[in-house]
């Protein structure tokens, strides 16, 4: 009999403390449901507070559900052939309610017995953050360099933007997000194309659609087909006759021939869905409780192949989200044959929230981004990649405000007005200019119909979202145009109201005055070419706050939050407080103002006036800052 030398108690002991001890990630999952066995020290450090030997996986790495890495381990046992990752993103659980995001590079192999059997899987991974966070530093640093590469590519990636919708409308009772991610490839962006048009009837066409090919050829006939079906859809006709006006077209382009679309007319208040598949892969519902189903195909043809265009109906219940895509989704060129159910999952993962974490986003822009990152890292891609969720949600009633003729009420009006935008969907660019304008023509009723007494009757403000997808706002008081009292500082609400919305109407009667604005609300789609994420915006400051900032023979003032008809006196007297009366150069950085009232602009003009070419007043605000859209549009110069 040969002899097997095996190790001693305290041989064994000595060889476990010393695994305990690897600078990096080990642990071992046993059987078939993968019971944790064993962990070293850095492990637990990663995933501190868990009891967790002998817990299947599915309990151990609960929050990675959903992330890809439970699977890969099931994967390696029912296979027993090694898997491996490199910069993973993840979101880890901390005992105290936070969520640690970290990025490991990883190998998960089988653990074998003598006989060759899988017994279980062994995993080994390096926290990489550091390293991740790095590149994508240098990254950044490199953005220059990687532009000579790119400049190639810069007159296809413009066209396809200018092509492509800027924004989605923001609906009652519907909630949207779309991404575009460009080909991995030399060819940059091709033919595919997405759109949402809202119609009278209160209903919308959501289609996604794609071009053979790429480059110029295919993006100039994919915007010509985007072109005919928005006005064919918009002018109110049946998702048979768009396709019919679009097949008509496509047979007189020769690039467009074979184009796929699918194309979806959804009614949010009922949810009633008709639908065609032209060629195109059939959309993916996913029910608000996880459970998800593809719609049937149709059956139509291609663009241009002399096919018909059948349409089907189905309907959505409330929470259902629908998911269009292209067919670069599925088509994963380093993760094998393409498969539906890993979109399904993927997307049913980001719907209910069980995928990566992202606070604050809606289930259709966690479904828009996180599909395309999760799938992609792994299965890589070679093709353009366009999706369009919809999901129906509440309708946000109506907004309606009774305010008491005070300048004091404003501040907590602008809050209601937008928590009410916030629920509505609308962006950060139209939320601030429906509450400047709100909050100009509040401040005029006030100042001028109501003379400022608290005892006079209340204004009415009321904003309601429409089907067509535009906010409607009125702002009506109940007395006669009154001079103000005199002030220090004086806006030009009006003026600046008329330039900030669409549109703006004042009409003055014997019982009040009634100020309207239309402005339509859009949330911007993504075109990506990376999965880097910008940090997330401070909080924005709810009171003025104005600090002295060190400086030579200047004065240096930084002023943040909102300055309004309120907050507008104490900026002006600390300016001037602070520069002497306007004797001392004084530079002024608005770029944290998050409110520039027409009262604030008074004010600055007023400082201004007291400075001259030997004690300039320099004025600092960052590009797209809410200071700074303001000071553009009054004229007031800027540093740049």
């Amino acid at each position: 009999m040969t002899s097997v030398n095996t190790p001693e108690a305290g041989d064994l002991d000595a060889m476990l403390a010393a695994v305990d001890q690897l600078p990096f990630i080990v642990a071992v999952f046993e059987g078939d449901e993968l019971r944790l066995a064993g962990w070293n020290a850095a492990t637990r450090a990663v995933i501190p507070g868990r009891e967790a030997i002998g817990r299947p996986i599915e309990e151990v790495l609960s929050d990675l559900v959903g992330q890809q890495f439970v699977d890969a381990y099931h994967e390696v046992y029912r296979t027993g052939v090694p898997i491996a990752g490199r910069q993973w993103r993840a979101h880890l659980d901390q005992p105290d309610g936070s969520v640690h995001e970290m990025f490991a590079t990883f190998t998960i192999v089988p653990w074998r017995d003598p006989d060759g059997s899988v017994r279980g899987v062994i995993g080994a991974a390096f926290d990489v953050t550091e390293l991740a966070r790095t590149r994508q530093a240098a990254e950044t640093e490199a953005a220059q360099l990687r532009r000579r590469y790119e400049q190639s590519r810069d007159v296809i990636t413009e066209l396809q933007r200018e092509l492509l919708p800027a924004g989605l409308p923001v609906l009652p009772g519907l909630q949207m997000a779309a991404s575009y991610l460009l080909a991995d490839a030399d060819t940059a962006a091709g033919g595919d194309w997405f759109d949402a048009v809202p119609r009278a009837d209160g209903r919308v066409a959501l289609l996604v659609g794609d071009v053979v090919g790429h480059g110029i050829t295919a993006s100039g006939a994919m915007g010509q087909l985007r072109a005919v079906l928005q006005e064919r859809l918009d002018s109110g006709a049946s998702v048979g006759e768009a396709l019919a006006a679009a097949d008509r077209f496509a047979g007189r382009i020769r690039t467009a021939h074979a184009t796929t679309v699918c194309l979806a007319l959804l009614d949010p208040a009922t949810g009633e869905l008709t639908y065609c598949t032209a060629g195109h892969p059939p959309p993916l519902v996913i029910s608000a409780a996880g459970q998800s189903r593809y719609l049937p195909p149709t059956g139509g043809s291609p663009l241009a192949t002399g096919g018909a265009f059948p349409v089907r109906h189905d309907r959505l219940a409330p929470g259902d989200l629908l998911l269009l895509y292209s067919d670069g989704i599925v088509e994963r060129p380093l993760a094998g044959p393409a498969s539906d159910a890993d979109l399904a999952r993927v997307a049913t993962d980001a719907t209910i929230g069980r995928a990566l974490h992202e606070p604050g986003a809606t289930a259709a822009e966690r479904v828009c981004a996180q599909a395309i990152e999760l799938l992609v890292r792994a299965g890589g891609h070679a093709d353009d990649i366009t999706l369009l969720a919809a999901q129906r949600v509440e309708v946000v009633p109506e907004l309606v405000l009774e305010l008491p003729a005070d300048p004091a009420a404003l501040r907590g009006a602008r809050a209601e007005l937008g928590k009410w935008l916030t629920a509505v969907g609308a962006a950060e660019h139209d939320a601030f200019v429906l509450q400047h304008a709100l909050g100009e023509l509040t401040t005029n009723a006030i100042e001028h119909a109501c003379g400022g007494t608290p005892d006079h009757d209340p204004i009415t403000v009321r904003a309601e979202l429409t089907a067509a997808g535009r906010v409607e706002a009125t702002v009506t008081d109940r007395g006669g145009w009154r001079a103000p009292a005199r002030q220090p500082v004086r806006g030009r609400g009006l003026a600046l109201t008329a330039q900030l919305v669409e549109s703006l109407r004042v009409e003055p009667g014997e019982t009040g005055t009634v100020a309207t604005v239309r402005h339509p609300l859009n949330r911007p789609a993504r075109l990506l070419a990376s999965f880097d994420e910008a940090p997330p915006a401070p909080p924005a400051r709810t009171e003025m706050s104005l600090a002295e900032l060190p400086g030579d023979d200047e004065a240096r003032v930084r002023v943040d939050g909102p300055v309004d008809a309120v907050s507008a006196v104490q900026v002006r007297q600390e300016l001037l407080r602070r520069s002497r009366g306007g004797t001392v150069p004084m530079t002024v950085d608005l770029t944290g103002v998050t409110l520039l009232a027409s009262a604030g602009v008074a004010a600055l003009f007023q400082v201004a006036g007291h400075h001259d070419e030997k004690a300039p007043l320099t004025l600092i605000a960052a590009p797209d800052s809410p200071a700074r859209r303001i000071l553009d549009l009054v004229g007031l110069p800027v540093s740049r």
